[in-house]
């Protein structure tokens, strides 16, 4: 089970660029398609949002190990998918996140550091 994860949102397209986020969106969910089949990440769920409000429009959340999310961030290939994706979407963010054990481990943690504090 995984412990760690990225969670990958975006805003809106960039206004004239709309087919062309369509094109970097299919390539993204192909990169990590492949990330899946060769067992860099144990799983990916792209979401799409409905209208709320808010800047945020829809986000991968990529789940793996530590050690396996931050070998596939570092490579050449995520590092131009994203460039490109920035390019074409506003509000473009990476963030870290702790998923399944990860959270059990950082609950463990918080524990310790609020009896601390009793």
């Amino acid at each position: 089970m995984s412990e760690s994860a990225l969670f990958v949102g975006w805003g809106q397209p960039v206004r004239g660029r709309e087919k062309r986020s369509l094109d970097v969106f299919n390539d993204a969910v192909t990169y990590y398609s492949e990330r899946l089949q060769d067992g860099s990440i144990e799983s990916f769920d792209p979401v799409l949002l409905n209208p709320h409000g808010g800047d945020l429009q829809g986000f991968f959340l990529i789940k793996g190990s530590s050690q396996g999310l931050a070998t596939m961030m570092a490579s050449e290939e995520f590092q131009r998918l994203h460039v490109r994706a920035g390019m074409i979407v506003e509000n473009l963010g990476i963030i870290e996140a702790f998923v399944d054990d990860g959270v059990l481990t950082q609950l463990g943690y918080f524990t310790d550091a609020a009896g601390e504090f009793a």
